[in-house]
């Protein structure tokens, strides 16, 4: 059985589509177009109690959802995603995106 956090943590197959649709079907970093699937990278992290909504997921490819996870410039790129989230959702702030248990 999984906890709860867990569960909030995952993205929903509801979720993916919506996060795809607002990303126009293509990596937010290289421009190419890319499956669904690919609509799975959290903003926060899964790590860091990143909830799996659409104000904290983004389409990434592969290769640049690896560069993301893994790179010394996420600071760099989080700043990019940051914007370009808050542009899109009213209100939107990165509290909103992290788990709490007694929420």
């Amino acid at each position: 059985m999984k906890s709860k956090r867990t569960k909030a943590l995952e993205i929903s197959k509801e979720v993916k589509h919506k996060v795809y649709q607002r990303d126009n079907e293509h990596c937010l970093l290289c421009g190419r177009w890319v499956d669904v699937s690919n609509a799975c990278c959290h903003f926060i992290a899964r790590s860091q109690g990143g909830l799996g909504i659409e104000e904290n997921i983004l389409t990434l490819c592969n290769e640049c959802h690896a560069r993301y996870d893994n790179s010394e410039h996420r600071q760099e790129l989080k700043k990019r995603f940051r914007e370009y989230l808050k542009d899109k959702y009213n209100g939107w702030t990165e509290e909103k995106l992290i788990y709490k248990k007694w929420r």
